[in-house]
Order: C-alpha cells, then sequence, then structure tokens
C-alpha cells in the first residue's frame, strides 16, 4: 500500500468537498491518502442529507461565509480556525469502516500529543450519541452539539468532529480539528429566533474545546500539520511516499 500526503493548503468549501470526492472516485486498490487542509473564505459544509433551509443563506452571503455540502452525513459545521483532515482508503486493506474510524482517531491523538505534552488528555469518546432524539432538538442541526463514538475530545468537550461514507469500495472520512472558538459563532448563521440561537451558542460553548482555550496560546498550523503527519505514520506504522 502506497500513503500519499497531501498539504493543499486553503482554498473555498467547493473546491475542498470536489478533492475529497476526486480523490475517493479515482483511488487505486494500493493506495491512499492523507491529507490536511483549511478554509477561505470560512465556510458552513452540511451533511449531504442535510437542507439548506438551515442556514440563513442572506447572512451568509454578507459575511463572506461560503455555503457547501459534504459528500458524507452528520450535520452542519463552520471551518474557520481549525484543520481538516481527510482520509482516503480502499477497503481492500483490511480494516472495516469502524476499525478505520477509531484508527484514524487514535492517529490524530497521536499527532497531536507530539504537538503539545499538554493533550496527553485527550481520549475517545466511548458511548454513542442516541441522533434521532438529538434530531428533534434545535442543536440538532449542528455537527458539535454531541460527541460520537470514537470521536475526540478533552475533558469531556469534543476536539474533533469527523464524518465517513464508503464509496463504492473506498473509505472516504474527513474531520475538524479545532483550532480556534470561531466555530462557535455558527449559532448566528442558524435560521431560528434569538433565544434559539443563544441556547445553541452557549451549548456549543460547554460541549466544545479548541486547542487556543486548551494551551493557552495561539496555534502554530504549520508544525501542527508537520506533527498530525507524524503521528499518522506512527500509529499506522508507515512512511509516507515521497513523489
Amino acid at each position: 500500500m502506497i500513503w500519499r500526503f497531501i498539504d493543499s493548503g486553503s482554498n473555498t468549501g467547493e473546491f475542498n468537498m470536489g478533492y475529497d470526492l476526486e480523490l475517493t472516485r479515482n483511488c487505486k486498490t494500493d493506495e491512499a491518502y492523507f491529507r490536511l487542509y483549511r478554509w477561505s473564505p470560512f465556510a458552513i459544509s452540511l451533511g449531504a442529507n442535510q437542507n439548506f433551509d438551515d442556514i440563513d443563506l442572506s447572512k451568509c452571503r454578507e459575511d463572506n461565509i461560503d455555503v457547501v455540502k459534504r459528500p458524507t452525513g452528520g450535520r452542519a459545521i463552520l471551518h474557520a480556525e481549525e484543520i481538516t483532515y481527510s482520509v482516503i482508503l480502499p477497503l481492500d486493506f483490511h480494516f472495516s469502516p469502524r476499525e478505520i474510524y477509531f484508527k484514524i482517531s487514535t492517529a490524530l491523538i497521536r499527532g497531536l500529543k507530539l504537538y503539545n505534552h499538554l493533550l496527553a488528555k485527550l481520549e475517545l469518546e466511548n458511548v454513542q450519541p442516541d441522533y434521532f432524539k438529538l434530531l428533534e432538538e434545535p442543536a440538532g442541526v449542528l455537527c458539535f452539539a454531541s460527541t460520537a463514538k470514537n470521536e475526540v475530545k478533552f475533558n469531556e468537550k469534543k476536539l474533533i468532529g469527523s464524518a465517513q461514507r464508503r464509496m463504492n469500495n473506498v473509505v472516504l472520512q474527513h474531520g475538524s480539528i479545532l483550532c480556534g472558538p470561531f466555530h462557535r459563532k455558527l449559532a448566528d448563521y442558524i435560521k431560528a429566533d434569538d433565544p434559539v440561537k443563544s441556547e445553541l451558542k452557549n451549548g456549543l460553548g460547554e460541549r466544545t474545546t479548541e486547542l487556543s482555550s486548551i494551551l493557552k496560546e495561539e496555534i502554530n498550523y504549520e508544525r501542527l500539520k508537520t506533527c498530525l503527519k507524524n503521528g499518522f505514520e506512527i500509529e499506522w506504522e508507515f512512511n509516507f511516499s515521497i513523489d
């Protein structure tokens, strides 16, 4: 298996989601990808089955916020002060989708621990939320309103949100590693009255965290990307191919 690392920098939401899809559709049986990227301008991504009507598109245009659909499921995310990762991997690699999810999350934790020893308290969620019940609540439109099994958390607060989809015989998984607090502004772009928006914003503050808040410092994105790459190689026991 040939593993390729891609640092594609900052791009629009349409480019980022299109790139993940292109890699997935063209992935060969003997290759896999680990990609890191950011978003410019900031963007809200919706799960594949989520309705655009959940979002105040007019306010997004006013504030120069992209809105895009993800090819994976899940709910709304505001991509801002973060690093997004994607992994594209053929199922011929002998891991089930569930095992792939677990192994990716573990690799991300390894990389974050390399970045700063204070992240040694990171752990995986071991309980799956009741999504049917959650979707009946206002917070049901927000990805970071709950933590799924094997997602990464710190002191019981969600740090990384991930989503996965199988396409033919290839698995695409991507997710957001929160680095700054701007993601909490997502509540401002939800179609809801002010009391509900306030409740959603408070909920995000209570249920999520980000690296800058944990470490009390600005995040060095370039060093973080290097640490995530190294953590991935350690967990999966390989070296990325150099073309």
